[in-house]
């Protein structure tokens, strides 16, 4: 007896310290592992320890049913391995409406899964599943979406409709406002400080996965998303947020893996508030629309990002950065290097100003996105449909780009519009359509031991129309080349050929009609 009552005191004991060290284990605190929602007490957990000062909310190993919880400062949600978290699938339970952003607009909406607005010190963590059971939401957009005839307003989209009077968007965006209806960002952290995120999977988000806006000092790593072909299931969105940190993460979703937002168009640039300082490295994307994104949501700015050491596998686009006219704000400062893509279906590079807006020519306002000093380097791709698109717009050319040490396989080359401080150095581009470098409209070119180990008979490695001041040096065809370089336009001027070795080449240069006799010097 005495042995046992010893032994009852250390457990007791134990126990004592356990909640002291400030660990809340759930089924304690009035939860359930047998997938009984129990939101009230897990939100009363997270209370509990808030008024303490803080703590752990510990999630054991079983299944666990909740609404949406809303985060305090200096709380833990840790998931042990074997639990399993599901967010319930009726939007009930996702009211009342909150301030939070969709898709760059601050509007109210549908609760986050996890909510958290003005805190800081907040961590989710463990080997557990995070299950945003999206589908219910998923559906509910494809019902609004592809109805034929008007469609009686929900009780959530007239809610919506009073709660955001006189919100003001782009008419291109009317579509989407119309809906009345905006899913909810599995996480999205508001205006907060100094947030984790570890270990855990999160899959079927309704929306958006990882969202922090407005956040400062932000760090994901050694996450897993999985998300099935479905709408706007992005991976990892930080918005207007500084200095974020992602790393070791595995993202295999229905939109874009990665993306780095700063707000949308007149509402961006209210808030003026830029994502900047962030980090992207060691990281495999799987299905998804783009690797790591830009944009297009980019009115507050984004600058000071570098992306390594990542892989992209079956994506759909590999590094994107895009905006259009109207959006404003500045793309710059950016660094990709030591990048693998396979199985890419359309571009493995694109930077392009003509995302989703038209195309007329407007003077240079705040309207006017700008795009500069963006590098890339220690690039290798295979099986992609095409190498890159560079597209400008005729008041604001793409500026100050260079490419280094790139090695692509694939359908189609570079084609590069409408810029100027262009640079290639040591890259090749093996094509089987078109030329591996076809550059329009632009200025300040440099094409440095570049070219094709499959040049097409007829068709030229490089392709010049309308460009001025350019160098083309240090290249030597190592495999037979029927043309080298085609050159047409009147304005295309102060073209440079020196360093070159063309013994393999049967027509250095092909001159089209309207090229002036003076415009290429050997």
């Amino acid at each position: 007896m005495k042995n046992i009552l010893i032994i009852l005191c250390f457990i007791t004991g134990l126990n004592t310290t356990f909640a002291q060290d400030g660990w809340l284990n759930i089924l304690n605190e009035g939860g359930n592992n047998k997938g009984i929602k129990c939101t009230q007490a897990i939100q009363n957990a997270i209370e509990k320890a808030s008024k303490n000062g803080g703590g752990t909310i510990f999630f054991p190993a079983g299944e666990y049913l909740t609404g949406a919880l809303t985060l305090r400062s200096n709380i833990t949600i840790h998931l042990d391995s074997g639990a399993l978290l599901k967010f319930s699938e009726n939007f009930d339970d996702f009211l009342p409406y909150v301030e939070m952003r969709y898709e760059g607009i601050v509007m109210k909406s549908f609760q986050p899964l996890f909510y958290a607005k003005d805190v800081e010190n907040i961590t989710i963590t463990g080997r557990g599943v995070i299950d945003g059971q999206g589908k219910a939401w998923w559906n509910e957009v494809y019902r609004i979406e592809t109805a034929k005839e008007p469609l009686p307003p929900t009780k959530y989209q007239t809610m919506w409709e009073e709660q955001n009077k006189g919100l003001y968007t782009e008419p291109y965006y009317k579509r989407t406002v119309d809906k009345k209806f905006f899913r909810p960002s599995f996480f999205q952290a508001y205006n907060c400080k100094n947030i984790l995120i570890e270990g855990v999977t999160f899959k079927n988000s309704p929306f958006w996965t990882i969202n922090p806006e407005f956040c400062d000092n932000v760090t994901v790593t050694g996450i897993s998303i999985f998300n099935p072909h479905s709408p706007n299931t992005d991976g990892i969105n930080p918005s207007s947020c500084t200095n974020v940190h992602i790393s070791n993460c595995h993202i295999s979703v229905g939109d874009d893996c990665i993306t780095i937002k700063s707000g949308r168009d007149g509402d961006g640039r209210k808030y003026g508030k830029a994502t900047e300082n962030v980090t992207i490295t060691n990281c495999t994307m799987l299905s998804g629309h783009g690797g790591v994104v830009i944009g297009s949501e980019m009115s507050g700015g984004i600058k000071k990002i570098t992306i390594s050491n990542c892989v992209f596998d079956g994506t759909d686009r590999g590094i994107r950065i895009k905006s259009a006219r109207g959006r404003g704000g500045v793309v710059e400062d950016i660094r990709v290097d030591n990048i693998v893509m396979k199985n890419i279906k359309e571009e493995a590079i694109v930077l392009s100003l003509f995302y989703d807006k038209g195309t007329t020519v407007e003077p240079v306002t705040e309207k006017t996105p700008i795009f500069r000093n963006i590098h890339m380097s220690n690039i290798t791709a295979s099986n992609v449909n095409k190498a890159g698109q560079i597209l400008g717009i005729t008041e604001m050319p793409i500026q100050n780009i260079t490419f280094s040490n790139i090695n692509m396989d694939g359908k189609e080359g570079f084609t590069v519009s409408t810029a100027t401080d262009v640079e290639f150095h040591d890259v090749k581009v093996n094509a089987t359509v078109g030329s591996s470098f076809k550059i329009s409209d632009s200025k300040n070119v440099i094409l440095d031991n570049i070219g094709s180990s499959t040049a097409i008979k007829g068709v030229p490695v490089i392709k010049l129309d309308n460009v001025s001041n350019a160098l083309i040096n240090n290249n030597f065809p190592f495999n037979p080349t029927d043309i080298f370089i085609e050159a047409d336009g009147k304005d295309t001027k102060n073209i440079f050929l020196k360093n070159n070795v063309f013994n393999n080449v049967t027509t250095k240069i092909k001159k089209g009609a309207s090229l002036d006799k003076k415009a290429i010097t050997e």
